[in-house]
């Protein structure tokens, strides 16, 4: 039988992303309730995703935007002819 602690640490990327069926997330979801080693690993991960989203947000110039889709536009024109 496989560790639940062990189960839940594997597939906690998993739930993370919403990869899971319900019925796993709901098993997941109840052992991270009773499980505070394991909700501790769910803490950290969700605020290190956190911290990551928030400060790996470029600001990127207008102009750089425009040429960017200016070529873009560019590409699908050349490859409709």
């Amino acid at each position: 039988m496989t560790d639940p602690c062990e189960e839940a640490l594997h597939e906690l990327y998993h739930f993370l992303d919403g990869e899971l069926t319900d019925e796993r997330r709901t098993l997941i979801t109840s052992h991270l309730d009773g499980c505070t080693t394991c909700l501790g690993a769910f803490d950290f991960e969700t605020e290190l995703r956190h911290v990551v989203a928030e400060r790996c947000r470029d600001s990127v110039p207008e102009e750089l935007r425009l040429r960017i889709a200016a070529l873009i536009e560019h590409e699908r024109f050349e490859a409709s002819e």
